[in-house]
């Protein structure tokens, strides 16, 4: 999603597979990416199982198995006549352009399109401009520049600064490989325990790291937005209706003290299985792709910038707060109640 914001209305190609770890770890990439925002995959069996569209090029190595590099585009522009992109950077990438070029204008006839070309390295703004100043110069207006080369959003926002004339976006390795945090920091705890009466009892581990203290109850989180778009969460105990927070974190906008008053809110959570069986609605990934753009809208601009200035406030409610105080008082050394 954050590649997404980056790249504004240009399309995404998500080029992750050969790096991901392993092929179920690369069918849910290409299926995450496609959720948060990227147009299409070269990943053709995501494609398949999923319905993503399918994006794509040749590898070096396509080049490399013929004798000249005209060949070889050759070879592909008639093998993939639909989707046909051309990888110019093998041997010399401001030759490998003008190559591109020359078959473009030999296959016009046949009615093979040269749809774009792949910069995959060396100086990206440079290159970039000089192969859409070329291209244009030949009459090839349509055909797009794609960048690759372990970009990321940080690297599409530079390269949009500096000029760079890029139509199109391939990542892979930093959308794939969870690059900067491989691991997910998120742990299970128990919150809740039925006791052999059926009456629940609140569990919290302490810490002396408060980022590993747990959070006691049946928790929901509360989705408060404004005309102006998401303005806090609220972190609850289901098991008591939500009140009052404002002490818990003072200068947060008030929407309402529950559902009323202005603004309008969401209980995130919801249930997919219920004693084993799967209940509620079946979203399509389609779907849930819509809803991820919708949520994005939705952020505050100073939100959705990629060094916010500001935190997206989340709250406890004020006796869900009290109740994880008391827990991790020095008088209740097992965090149970």
């Amino acid at each position: 999603a954050r590649v997404r914001l980056a790249a504004g209305d240009d399309p995404v190609l998500e080029f992750g597979l050969r790096r991901a770890h392993g092929i179920d770890g690369g069918l849910s990439a290409s299926r995450a990416a496609y959720l948060g925002g990227c147009t299409a995959t070269s990943n053709v069996l995501a494609g398949k199982i999923h319905g993503i569209p399918v994006r794509g090029t040749h590898a070096h190595s396509w080049v490399m198995a013929f004798e000249s590099e005209t060949q070889a585009f050759e070879s592909f522009a008639k093998a993939m006549s639909q989707n046909c992109v051309l990888l110019v950077d093998t041997y010399d990438t401001r030759e490998g352009v003008r190559q591109a070029i020359t078959v473009a204008k030999r296959l016009r006839h046949q009615g093979v399109t040269l749809d774009g070309i792949r910069l995959d390295s060396g100086d990206l703004v440079t290159l970039s401009i000089e192969a859409r100043r070329a291209l244009d110069q030949a009459g090839l207006h349509e055909t797009k520049v794609i960048a690759s080369n372990d970009l990321d959003e940080f690297r599409i926002v530079e390269l949009k600064q500096r000029g760079a004339r890029v139509d199109t976006w391939g990542i892979g390795t930093r959308i794939v490989a969870a690059h900067g945090q491989p691991a997910l920091g998120g742990v299970y705890k128990l919150g809740l325990l039925k006791d052999e009466r059926g009456n629940w009892r609140p569990k919290a581990k302490r810490s002396d790291d408060p980022a590993k203290a747990s959070t006691p109850g049946m928790l929901q989180v509360r989705r408060f937005v404004e005309d102006t778009g998401m303005s806090f969460d609220l972190i609850y105990d289901e098991l008591r209706p939500p009140g009052n927070w404002q002490s818990s974190k003072p200068g947060v906008s008030s929407c309402a003290e529950s559902d009323g008053g202005e603004g309008r809110s969401e209980d995130l959570l919801r249930p997919v299985l219920e004693g084993g069986q799967p209940v509620g609605p079946e979203y399509s990934l389609k779907a849930a792709r819509e809803r991820c753009r919708e949520q994005l809208a939705s952020l505050p601009d100073a939100l959705r910038a990629l060094r916010p200035a500001k935190t997206y406030p989340v709250v406890f409610e004020d006796s869900l707060l009290q109740e994880r105080r008391r827990l991790a008082g020095p008088n209740r050394p097992n965090g149970s109640a």
